[in-house]
């Protein structure tokens, strides 16, 4: 158990006020009459189990981070390491780190190409 950063509070609250059925901004947790529990979680460990099967599914890298190991279907980027769905045979998460690739293989076939001169 731990405890969650800023970014992970962040986004479940975005999750839980955006997503949630049982959230209702007047009333709160409408099945238990209260505050919703997931706005005020501050360590992981256990979550409201409507939360974790129909809400965070929705996040699938802030699913990865709560739960023990990465959710099925989610890879690392080769350059940043952060966990995206991939899409065909896609490495990296974004365009800015296939370029950043592309110029890494490009430095190293150019200086491998001018020790060979």
């Amino acid at each position: 158990m731990r405890e969650l950063t800023r970014e992970e509070k962040a986004a479940i609250r975005s999750l839980v006020v955006k997503w949630c059925a049982n959230y209702d901004r007047e009333y709160g947790c409408l099945p238990l009459d209260c505050e919703c529990y997931m706005l005020g979680k501050c360590w992981t460990g256990a979550y409201c189990r409507y939360f974790r099967e129909a809400v965070l599914p929705l996040n699938p890298a802030l699913e990865a981070a709560l739960t023990d190991g990465p959710a099925p279907g989610l890879r690392p980027c080769a350059v940043c390491g952060r966990l995206f769905a991939p899409e065909g045979k896609r490495a990296f998460c974004s365009a800015a780190c296939a370029e950043n690739a592309r110029r890494k293989r490009q430095r190293g076939y150019m200086r491998k190409r001018r020790l060979d001169c």
